[in-house]
């Protein structure tokens, strides 16, 4: 009777088992080829996006680089999904395979149950792991990217004529990494970035808010201080390392200013980013830079939502479609 009743239990738990893994999502049930390669030993995880029957047809690489946090590629919330990329992906996929390629040591796919705030995926006592944040360098990405381009661009379907890198947020500043170090990038698409640093990006924001009696700003500045005393240094927690904060903020205005390659800048103009990007398009008019080309998106934050004069975020209004087919426009022109 006890091996029976052993044999039963476990039969019972192999079957359990195989249920889970039969229901376990895979990224091609959310629609995307996936590939796992490596870089420097580390795990890569690349999601292609194309257009459906016309995967292996040979168009150029549309690189986009997401924002910063370490979110898996695919949230689930149950049996829903959230985007993968933060706009309808059909037009863009007519002229080229759009791929994005997730964050070190991050899984490809978790629920929103698993995570913690903003979608993060964090360690069991909260904190960003360990292994991302040794690796969430713009140096890093910068690397990663090229060796990835390079790997991409020698597969079939893959035409390596023509590639454009795209970055919204802190993947704008890779992306322009990317188009200052690989010859490859023909066209350079820079959204919602800060040309001056991911440090002023900060202390906007504490300027705005800060009262009288408090020191939101100078806290920031505090912040920069401690940063800069020890720049290599990893201190993992809850945010940036020092050397995180340190390689994204150094100002990308001068190296934007020397790129020959057709650049498009892209923000919203209640972004707190807007007054660098300003500067930027001012700097471009007296420079007489002719390959450099803004849109401004009037009215909306930072993920182009619009936003009213008391501040008040319109969430129902998603203008990431409008942005995406702006891109495309261009890239056409």
């Amino acid at each position: 009777m006890y091996f029976l009743r052993k044999a039963f239990l476990l039969s019972a738990v192999l079957s359990i088992g195989i249920l889970l893994f039969a229901q376990a999502k895979t990224p091609e049930d959310f629609g995307y080829r996936y590939i796992q390669t490596t870089f420097r030993g580390d795990p890569v995880d690349l999601l292609i996006k194309s257009k459906k029957g016309e995967e292996k047809i040979k168009k150029p690489l549309f690189l986009f680089f997401q924002g910063s946090q370490p979110q898996p590629l695919i949230k689930t919330d149950g049996a829903a999904s959230y985007s993968v990329f933060p706009f309808h992906t059909d037009s863009l996929a007519v002229f080229y395979h759009l791929v994005i390629i997730g964050k070190p040591y991050i899984p490809v796919i978790a629920d929103k149950k698993e995570l913690g705030a903003n979608m993060m995926y964090l360690d069991s006592a909260g904190n960003i792991p360990l292994n991302y944040a040794e690796r969430n360098l713009l140096s890093y990405y910068t690397q990663r990217a090229n060796h990835i381009i390079r790997y991409l661009q020698s597969l079939p379907f893959i035409d390596p004529r023509e590639l454009i890198v795209a970055g919204h947020s802190e993947g704008s500043t890779i992306s322009a990494e990317v188009a200052f170090t690989n010859k490859r990038v023909t066209h350079l698409i820079y959204s919602g970035g800060n040309p001056i640093g991911r440090i002023m990006n900060m202390i906007g924001p504490a300027r705005f808010f800060e009262k009288d009696s408090s020191a939101q700003a100078e806290n920031v500045f505090q912040l920069w201080e401690q940063a800069t005393r020890e720049p290599e240094k990893i201190n993992y927690g809850k945010g940036d390392t020092n050397k995180s904060l340190v390689e994204f903020s150094a100002p990308l205005l001068p190296r934007l200013l020397t790129l020959k390659i057709p650049v498009l800048v892209s923000y919203g103009s209640r972004d707190w980013c807007t007054p660098f990007n300003d500067y930027f398009r001012v700097e471009c008019i007296r420079l007489k830079k002719k390959n450099i080309v803004f849109n401004t998106y009037i009215g909306t934050e930072h993920n182009y939502f619009p936003v009213d004069r008391e501040g008040n975020i319109n969430y129902e209004a998603f203008n990431w479609n409008k942005v995406a087919g702006d891109w495309l426009k261009w890239l056409k022109k």
